[in-house]
């Protein structure tokens, strides 16, 4: 049994939210509805009431003393927004929160889901498909509305999608939650440093955003996670085991012994490949004429791994600026990886910005575009795409 919060918007499709909720209990969900003012307008909350056997909330104000937009999404495992509106589309894209629908997506740690129904002209104008894109590279699902008869009695696009559809689309999310239970990961991320002086450093200009947003995301599916992390000013998330780390030495001592309890690994770290050979007590000081630095290489982390892989599935990283899959595949064969994920890190993308692009390839010529996006949405397709793979190989 699920629990589903389910959002109703003041909208002509708010009739449909009913068989939808009817759908949803008949097989067993628990669900508690939210209904806006506008949606009162064309639904009593007594018809939610009755299907649901659960008090419908309408205000920030009803049952003050349970703290209502933070009790309902801390317990369940989706929020459904159906029909989203244009209004609330643009409300919980830029974070605006007054009244209880929209304070509980705030709040929500949960998979969101929203099918949005509006008039074509509302669906289509450039603020609402920029909302739409800002939610979904939030990691929202978006239910997409079909082309059919509208209130207006013109046909065009946005009508609610199919109950059968959004059912379908909530299923993905619940599934999503529980595919990696029970299952131990370990994720190396951020960036290594390699002293010079006391102040002075190799590195690189990882941020350790993507390793963070996987190990989220696999904490979000039941997963058991260790998260092995360099340098970084990023918050990692609750409920992760997490070893820092500043050389790619601590990286290697820190990752080893992890990995033979693993299950599933990813590296995202960007390991410095060389270090100094002297680093110096005291900081050196400027003189004139020219310096240079001996290098030595550094132990090489993800080659370490793939010599030690006992049936674990390994994933690299590679960040490229030329012939991106070539390299990549270098690296996937000379590293004994399963799969490796390849960025251009010349692109404007990857190293320190908010969105990546990744390939995924693995074998002799296996490979899946994951797109562009937020570093949270590609670590949901990354994580989707890597558990199809391992499921391949069974």
């Amino acid at each position: 049994m699920a629990r589903i919060v389910l959002g109703v918007c003041g909208g002509i499709a708010a009739y449909k939210a009913a068989a939808l909720t009817s759908a949803l209990v008949q097989r067993g969900d628990h669900v508690d509805v939210i209904m806006t003012d506008g949606a009162q307008q064309f639904v009593g909350s007594l018809t939610f009431a009755a299907l649901t056997r659960n008090p419908v909330l309408t205000s920030l104000w009803d049952a003050p003393e349970t703290i209502p937009h933070i009790a309902l999404v801390r317990s369940a495992d989706v929020l459904a927004i159906v029909p989203a509106t244009a209004n609330v589309l643009a409300k919980i894209a830029r974070g605006v929160a007054d009244d209880l629908l929209t304070n509980a997506a705030l709040a929500a740690r949960i998979p969101i889901v929203v099918a949005p129904a509006m008039n074509d002209a509302m669906y289509e104008h450039p603020a609402t498909r920029e909302n739409l894109r800002l939610l979904e590279a939030r990691g929202v699902t978006i239910v997409d509305p079909e082309t059919g008869f509208l209130a207006e009695r013109e046909i065009a696009i946005g009508r609610l999608a199919a109950a059968e559809t959004i059912l379908a689309a909530i299923d993905v999310v619940l599934a999503r939650r529980s595919d990696l239970d029970g299952e131990r990961v370990l994720i190396t991320a951020g960036p290594t440093r390699e002293a010079i002086d006391p102040v002075r450093f190799l590195s690189n200009a990882s941020t350790g955003t993507m390793g963070i947003e996987l190990a989220r995301e696999a904490l979000a599916r039941g997963a058991n996670v260790d998260l092995i992390l360099g340098p970084t000013a990023l918050t990692p998330p609750d409920g992760a085991d997490v070893v820092r780390v500043t050389s790619a030495q601590e990286m290697h001592d820190a990752t080893l012994p992890r990995f033979a309890g693993a299950d599933i690994a990813i590296a995202a770290a960007a390991v410095a490949d060389w270090r100094p050979v002297e680093t110096f007590a005291q900081k050196v000081k400027k003189h004139e004429g020219a310096a240079s630095i001996e290098l030595e290489r550094t132990p090489d982390v993800l080659a370490a791994l793939g010599a030690r892989k006992n049936g674990a599935f390994l994933t690299g990283f590679a960040a490229e600026t030329e012939s991106l899959e070539a390299n990549a595949r270098v690296k996937l064969r000379s590293k004994n990886l399963d799969a490796i994920a390849v960025n251009d890190v010349s692109a404007g993308a990857g190293f320190g910005g908010g969105e990546n692009e990744i390939v995924l390839l693995w074998g002799e010529d296996g490979r899946r575009e994951l797109g562009r996006g937020s570093k949270s949405e590609l670590a949901r397709r990354m994580w989707d795409a890597l558990l199809e793979l391992r499921g391949t190989r069974a």
